[in-house]
Order: structure tokens, then sequence, then C-alpha cells
């Protein structure tokens, strides 16, 4: 069985808000996706988006 692929306007998920988080969560939403971050610190720079 071949895995199905993940499309817009999917939500993914991203564990810690850090610098990295924050790129990842800029160029996802560029793409159409709905991004949920997962992180204590809502001041985070990926949390702040």
């Amino acid at each position: 069985m071949a895995p199905l692929p993940v499309l817009p306007p999917c939500t993914l998920g991203v564990l810690g808000g850090g610098q990295l988080g924050r790129f990842f969560v800029i160029a996802a939403r560029e793409m159409g996706y709905r991004v949920h971050v997962l992180d204590p610190d809502r001041g985070s720079p990926a949390g702040a988006l």
C-alpha cells in the first residue's frame, strides 16, 4: 500500500518553536498548509506567528 500524500490545506504540527520551526511555519503557510506549533513558551519564535 502506497503512503497517501499530505497536500494543502492539511494541517501540520511542529514540536518546538525555535528559529528553525519559525522558518518551517513560514514556508508551510506560503504553500497553503495550516500549522500548529507545540511549545510551552508562547513567545517562542515559531509560536509568535
